[in-house]
């Protein structure tokens, strides 16, 4: 027994993906993929993706929005657990990584369910507020850039619908934002976010130690 969460060495982790891990065999080629590509560090673990796979299944979410595409293997996750009326709003800066995505997309059939949106993400964001978008999502990823994510918090809350379940991304960064010594902007503005979150009496929320730390936040009304 322990009465905190324990840490995970690399027998211990690959014991886990072993008696839990269910990834498909198209996510598992998007995921090998990835990893020989630029910034394949930026990817999310696979058992995080199937930790969120499960929470879109069991929320019952129908509209998603994610800010930060990369390969599109969190989209693809994603996508994967929506029903089949269901919908992705996927945005990122580029387009030569998503577009790596895409293909998968394609291939599961999955091309008219996911909504790829190439821009900054806050200006993506104004344009679904302007569109008459908000309280429509179901659920929301965010995993972009750091010094970004108060605002994407706003913006997607405001986007969210009240009951509605918010997920953000690396908010350990990779340990920085415990080290007081680290005053990075990224690791100060992941550090005030988690301190923002915390105190948010708009949300209920929890931080689980999955991936590089991953705060689940529902909105209230």
């Amino acid at each position: 027994m322990s009465n905190r969460s324990i840490t995970l060495d690399d027998r211990l982790y690959e014991y886990m993906l072993s008696v839990s891990l269910r990834e498909s065999p198209l996510l598992k080629q998007l995921r090998q993929e990835t990893a020989g590509m630029v910034g394949a560090q930026m990817q999310i673990a696979p058992e995080q993706g199937q930790f969120m796979a499960m929470l879109i299944k069991l929320t019952g979410a129908r509209r998603a929005l994610e800010i930060g595409t990369y390969s599109g293997y969190s989209a693809l996750v994603c996508a994967l657990a929506l029903p089949e009326d269901g919908e992705l709003i996927t945005i990122d800066t580029s387009v030569e990584a998503p577009a790596v995505g895409r293909r998968y997309w394609e291939e599961a059939g999955l091309g008219d369910r996911v909504d790829f949106r190439n821009g900054f993400g806050a200006d993506v964001l104004a344009e679904l507020i302007d569109e008459g978008q908000q309280g429509t999502f179901d659920f929301v990823f965010i995993d972009a850039d750091k010094t970004g994510y108060e605002n994407y918090y706003e913006l997607c809350l405001y986007l969210l619908k009240p009951g509605g379940l918010m997920l953000l991304d690396n908010v350990f960064w990779d340990g920085r934002v415990a080290q007081p010594e680290n005053q990075e902007e990224e690791t100060c503005a992941i550090r005030a976010l988690n301190s923002k979150v915390h105190a948010d009496p708009r949300v209920d929320m929890t931080l689980v130690p999955v991936g590089d730390g991953l705060t689940m936040v529902r909105k209230l009304a």
